[in-house]
């Protein structure tokens, strides 16, 4: 049994300031957020409130506070954001600009990332059946949607692309787990453009959904 002597912790460090009530934290918080044009993490928050705030707690409070408002506080990856409620998404149509319009390269590409991530350059085409041009990459990179992952312990330690935090926000993500299936998908009328075989994952119940795109499939694997 070892001496419990040698299991002496460190005295925690004393704050000089008592750390603010727990009702301004969240005032702070709430400013923060509304403030930042993107998602802030919990790290950040702290950074920017007194000594001795607790921005997580903070958070918990305030996300509570605005449940069922016309917005809301989610979570985007490993960072906070507040956003308009996804039910009254319809009264921002008219503020949206279109920017840019990806290529069917582009949506299959980014598809593949996101439901196969940490995925490299050849796995890609060997999804898709073709080559992916530099430029198509380049537009995603570009857009900051995807970013370089770590290399893979294969031959030659090919990079890999995985999707960004920026992407989660755009489509109101949390994480690439949330991401809809195949049949969420196709209800949503999202398939129009008829991904190739293997670009998404595939339940059992989805699987005869995509039975029914399997034909003419062969012009998609043209650039």
């Amino acid at each position: 049994m070892a001496d419990q002597s040698d299991q002496t912790q460190e005295p925690q460090e004393e704050s000089l300031f008592e750390a603010p009530p727990m009702g301004e934290q969240e005032r702070m918080v709430e400013a923060i957020l509304f403030a930042s044009a993107e998602p802030v993490t919990v790290k950040e928050l702290n950074g920017r409130m007194p000594h001795g705030a607790d921005a997580a707690e903070a958070l918990v409070h305030l996300r509570k506070r605005y449940e069922g408002r016309g917005v809301r506080v989610v979570k985007v990856g490993d960072a906070y954001a507040i956003r308009t409620a996804p039910d009254l998404g319809f009264l921002m149509q008219k503020e949206q600009v279109e920017t840019r319009k990806l290529s069917r390269a582009a949506i299959e590409t980014l598809a593949i990332i996101a439901y196969h991530q940490p995925v490299t350059r050849a796995e890609i085409e060997e999804i898709r059946g073709v080559s992916v041009s530099r430029g198509t990459v380049d537009q995603l990179l570009d857009m900051e949607w995807i970013r370089f992952g770590r290399r893979k312990m294969t031959p030659g330690r090919p990079v890999t692309f995985v999707v960004t935090q920026q992407f989660l926000d755009q489509f109101g993500l949390e994480s690439a787990r949330d991401l809809p299936g195949l049949k969420e998908l196709r209800a949503a009328g999202l398939l129009d453009n008829r991904l190739p075989p293997g670009t998404l994952p595939t339940t059992p119940e989805d699987e005869d959904l995509a039975e029914e795109t399997d034909e003419g499939q062969s012009e998609l694997f043209e650039d």
